[in-house]
């Protein structure tokens, strides 16, 4: 298959709002629109076409040529007018499958991505640890990029950003932003960071914590002094706080809940819900803002009944929120479905659903 007629395939996917297309030999080209895989095109594509079109999206020619020895590939590349993409290029069944993640151009701000106006603030502080987590496909490098851009046009600051690959590319304005990829400008992201720490950063962010050496390379860059924010592939705030101390040794993970007791400022878990008419996801939000009572919730080894009681008693104080709440709250406003909620909390669905009910009762009754 020639490049032009892939090119017009991948325009169209994004010009009808895809997030990831799926480019596989024996199967068709499909896209995912709104949380759904679809068919873009009714021909299969053969293992020759699919190698070809993996050729075109490889960005070096020392890769290129090595191409069939690739199992696992990751990097970006960038149609000019369409947007960039993540590309994972992989082997199925011995032939080639190419998943690519949608980037837009332009950075989308906090407000247009619906990011909590409580996290602003915490952004601005000196030191301390910010983690963005949810489950892949759910928004988080978004928002990542955000903060990042709300920096880069509220503040001086020198920002180094450590990602597998570089999705958003971010043009240097109020602040510095120094952007480096995993595998072409740094060997690793354990290695990024610790090479950070040397470059004068103010914020470092990490666009993936995998393991223990990383996360407390990055516990450390906060207790010296620099903002830190990390991602990771985790569904809501408690398995968050879970898997970080999990990530560590038995033997160290008392002094871990109290290194990350001590730094920890914010964790905001997202989800992304179709939307009850169609068109498009609502973004959903858990926010766990890191108050006395959390530290000592994290320091005592509490249970996550005992933080959602936390988180659900100081929302108003704070700013905190959890899905429970969240996902009542947009039911009853009609924006998601029960049936796509229920996923989420089933215990609050009910009760917002007889709430909306009542209320398009009374104004027919009226």
């Amino acid at each position: 298959m020639a490049a032009d007629p892939v090119q017009k395939i991948i325009k169209a996917a994004v010009k009808r709002g895809a997030s990831d297309l799926h480019v596989k030999a024996g199967d068709v080209f499909r896209a995912r629109i709104d949380g759904k895989l679809v068919p873009l095109t009714k021909q299969r594509l053969t293992p020759d076409q699919t190698r070809a079109i993996a050729l075109q999206l490889i960005p070096n020619e020392e890769d290129r040529s090595r191409i069939d020895q690739l199992w696992d590939y990751d990097c970006s590349w960038g149609m000019p007018g369409v947007g960039r993409f993540r590309v994972n290029l992989l082997r199925q069944r011995s032939s080639f499958m190419i998943v690519m993640r949608v980037i837009p151009f332009a950075v989308p701000s906090m407000e247009s991505l619906g990011v909590p106006d409580v996290l602003k603030p915490l952004l601005e502080k000196k030191r301390g640890l910010i983690i963005v987590s949810g489950a892949s496909g759910g928004g988080k490098s978004s928002t990542m990029a955000s903060m990042v851009h709300h920096l880069n046009t509220s503040t001086e600051k020198h920002v180094v950003t450590i990602e597998s690959p570089i999705e958003y590319l971010h043009r240097d304005m109020k602040s510095s932003v120094t952007q480096r990829d995993v595998g072409i400008d740094t060997a690793s992201v354990l290695d990024g960071i610790q090479a950070a720490l040397r470059q004068d950063p103010d914020v470092i962010v990490i666009g993936d914590l995998p393991e223990s050496e990383t996360l407390d390379t990055g516990i450390r860059a906060a207790e010296m002094g620099h903002l830190v924010i990390g991602g990771l592939s985790t569904p809501n705030v408690a398995s968050t706080i879970s898997r970080m101390l999990a990530m560590f040794p038995a033997e160290e993970r008392d002094v871990a809940r109290a290194r990350l007791g001590d730094v920890l400022l914010v964790v905001a878990a997202q989800q992304l819900l179709p939307r009850k008419d169609g068109d498009g996801r609502v973004p959903l939000f858990e926010v766990l803002i890191s108050t006395d009572e959390v530290r000592g919730w994290i320091r005592e080894r509490g249970t996550p009944a005992d933080l959602e009681a936390i988180m659900a008693a100081d929302k108003t104080k704070t700013g905190m929120m959890t899905f429970d709440a969240e996902v009542k709250r947009l039911v009853k406003a009609g924006d998601i479905t029960a049936e796509s909620a229920q996923a989420v909390s089933a215990k609050p669905v009910k009760r917002a659903t007889r709430a909306r009910r009542r209320s398009s009762s009374t104004r027919k009754d009226t």
